[in-house]
């Protein structure tokens, strides 16, 4: 059974279309959308601000969102995955996003939208990501541009098909 837990009054509100494995934690002010997973060992803890995820949000093993008190909610547009191990705080995540496994998105970051940060990549403090690009490195840079192809065939496809993943355990 997951842990779901209210803090200081607010408790998460999660769409009845929503995974939510075994050992996930969701604590806090956290409003998910539609279709979104949430899946072993994550993290989504809304005890000092607010998060807020669209729809179709894969949040993978291991990772963890969070916030900063009083200063910094967290705040995910739809289409977006969060790779396993990965780190995202007191953030905007634009619409049909990547973050890369074991990546660490910083306070008062903005990820625009149709982009990718790079697997390992540690995108600093108020950083904004450009729109259709890709950040790799630490400190996180812009690499190259993301053509529409590699938009479809990487952010949408792995958004989908952790919908997909995710109806095999609702069975």
């Amino acid at each position: 059974m997951p842990l779901i837990l209210p803090v200081n009054g607010k408790s998460p509100k999660i769409s009845d279309s929503c995974f939510i494995a075994e050992n996930a934690t969701i604590v806090g002010d956290v409003d998910m959308g539609e279709e979104c997973s949430v899946w072993f060992n994550a993290v989504i803890r809304g005890d000092v601000h607010f998060i807020k995820l669209g729809n179709r949000v894969n949040v993978q093993d291991g990772a963890v969102i969070h916030c900063t008190y009083q200063k910094h909610p967290t705040t995910i547009g739809n289409n977006v995955s969060i790779g396993h191990n990965a780190l995202v705080h007191g953030c905007t995540i634009k619409d049909n996003v990547l973050i890369g496994m074991g990546s660490i998105v910083m306070d008062g970051c903005v990820v625009e939208s149709n982009s990718i940060i790079a697997a390992g990549a540690v995108v600093t403090q108020h950083t904004t990501v450009e729109s259709g690009s890709i950040y790799a490195g630490v400190p996180a840079k812009k690499v190259k541009d993301i053509s529409p192809e590699l938009t479809a065939g990487e952010i949408d496809r792995i958004a989908k098909n952790y919908v997909k993943y995710s109806s095999w355990f609702k069975e």
